[in-house]
């Protein structure tokens, strides 16, 4: 009797234990009447955490992360590895420092492979570009090689021409406008003047007549600090085009890295440096990894997605330039072989020498059981229309899948509206963008314990990922191609036109991307739970 006692209990576990948590009865989230634009404005607290609203409640185009936590109280979970392919991630900011990844194989600073994964002390992660911060721009290598008679070579020699031209405009202007700046401060004696202070001026110098009405229409929008932060900005994006990004004798690769960008065989480069040799350079990595994992609820900076549930891989492979395709793809393979289950890539191109070992190396994350999550662009452009060969791709720009296990992620405004709902920067397309997230204005951490608003489609990619984890995270059972497709079909369908890019008419946003609709976590976890019961996507 006492034998066949411990027999049912343990028959008892085992069907409890397949049952799993219990079931969800929530009713997924959806637009049933019109809804009416929001008109008042984001409270400063609910402006840093907007993506995590909900368009139901709040009429904001979040993902209602706020309320999913609601849903997952008292769950348990496991923890999932979000490798962060990007700039740098600064591992010492105190909202990331408790959740970055760290290799338990690997023994630190003892300058020996102990776990013989081909990377010495690797243990937060790698960095393939070791001391390197800028680099040249795709087609800037390609016209370097010289004239091989192709298209590709026509196409990379045209922008390269143009662009080169442009920066040079840009920089003439920013150097116009900061001569502006002196004078304006010397003239009216104040270092922050204001759009009255130039009302009152007068000067015969021609330049500075041509500058003062655009000051003074700048000035009574915002102050003179803020407005030469942003001039700031443009000096350095210019300069680096210059210096580096477009600089054809300009060969970092060889001189820091000493790395053949065109040898596959070539391995073992960069260092275990992951935020890289400048904090600063790190920020669009850093900034990505907060949207994912920065501390919740803090009153601080802004909150993670997934952050109880995560931990931080930084894979540094995105200089200020263009990637390269060598370094994207062994960073894949990195963070697959060392334990990610979701991989963020917020980056990207128009020119790719060597896309077919970046599309291996997406295969062999599929064939791992790994989400990888890119952002669409910032062109603005049709990607489908315009039959752009943007990299990196799960379609090898033949609009058909090679692999099922890659989400393209374009970009959101916080505002709720025809004219303003879509980034106006975020790619798009019925087959080349899956789902919408948001990407305007994003709050999250940067380098040396600051935070700061960014907005990209960069920022929409991680809000993407950061679901993909909670997912993979409560369910872990699901595999990478159900997690896909679980955020795209629980997405909330928007049954409004939008404006996109420069198109001149809104287009209804069913059509602007393979979902037609926006990332929400809620609903993923809802369809999440069903799908880990037996029921079909």
């Amino acid at each position: 009797m006492k034998f066949k006692s411990i027999y049912l209990s343990a028959a008892l576990a085992l069907f409890l234990a397949s049952c799993g948590a219990k079931k969800i009865t929530a009713e997924p989230l959806a637009i049933t009447t019109p809804l009416t634009e929001k008109k008042a404005k984001l409270s400063d607290a609910d402006e840093k955490r907007w993506s995590h609203l909900d368009l139901l409640k709040d009429t904001v185009p979040g993902m209602s992360v706020d309320r999913v936590y609601e849903l997952l109280k008292d769950r348990k979970s496991t923890k999932v590895v979000v490798g962060v392919i990007d700039s740098g991630v600064d591992i010492d900011h105190p909202e990331l420092k408790p959740v970055i990844w760290t290799n338990s194989k690997e023994v630190a600073g003892n300058n020996i492979d102990d776990d013989k994964n081909g990377y010495i002390d690797d243990v937060h992660g790698w960095n393939f570009l070791g001391n390197i911060e800028h680099e040249n721009l795709e087609y800037v290598r390609i016209v370097k090689k010289g004239d091989d008679g192709s298209e590709t070579y026509k196409r990379a020699k045209a922008e390269y021409d143009k662009e080169i031209q442009e920066a040079q405009a840009g920089k003439q202007q920013m150097d116009f406008i900061l001569k502006a700046d002196a004078s304006f401060r010397e003239k009216t004696g104040k270092e922050n003047y204001t759009a009255e202070d130039l009302e009152k001026l007068t000067t015969d110098d021609q330049m500075l007549t041509a500058l003062k009405s655009r000051f003074i229409q700048i000035l009574s929008r915002t102050s003179r600090a803020d407005l030469m932060k942003q001039i700031a900005g443009g000096v350095e994006h210019y300069d680096n085009q210059l210096k580096y990004n477009l600089k054809q004798d300009y060969d970092p690769r060889k001189e820091l890295l000493g790395d053949d960008p065109d040898d596959w065989n070539s391995r073992g480069y960069g260092n275990n440096n992951v935020t890289g040799p400048e904090k600063d350079g790190a920020k669009h990595g850093t900034h990505v990894a907060g949207i994912i994992a920065q501390a919740r609820n803090n009153n601080i900076g802004g909150d993670g997605v997934a952050t109880p549930v995560v931990e931080i891989m930084s894979v540094r492979a995105v200089p200020d330039g263009d990637e390269y395709d060598k370094d994207v793809a062994l960073a894949i393979r990195y963070a697959v072989d060392n334990g990610a289950k979701v991989i963020n890539g917020s980056f990207g191109k128009y020119y790719s020498p060597h896309s077919q070992w970046v599309y291996d190396a997406l295969k062999y994350a599929g064939q791992k059981d790994v989400l990888v999550v890119f952002a669409a662009g910032n062109e603005g452009i049709n990607l489908d229309a315009d039959k752009s060969e943007r990299y990196p791709n799960d379609d090898s720009n033949t609009l058909t899948e090679y692999t099922d296990n890659v989400l393209t992620i374009g970009a959101l405004n916080e505002i709720y509206s025809t004219d303003e709902m879509v980034a106006p920067f975020s790619n798009f397309g019925k087959t080349k963008v899956d789902v919408f997230s948001p990407g305007m204005r994003i709050y999250a951490t940067t380098p040396n314990d600051t935070y700061e608003f960014l907005q990209g489609t960069s920022m929409a990619s991680p809000n993407a990922a950061g679901v993909a984890a909670l997912v993979r995270a409560y369910y872990p059972k699901l595999t990478a191609q159900q997690v896909k497709q679980i955020i795209m079909k629980s997405g909330i369908a928007i049954p409004i036109e939008v404006m996109v890019g420069d198109v001149e008419q809104p287009q209804p946003f069913s059509e602007i991307s393979r979902s037609g609709k926006i990332v929400n976590a809620y609903n993923a976890i809802i369809l999440a739970d069903k799908v880990s019961r037996g029921e079909k996507l």
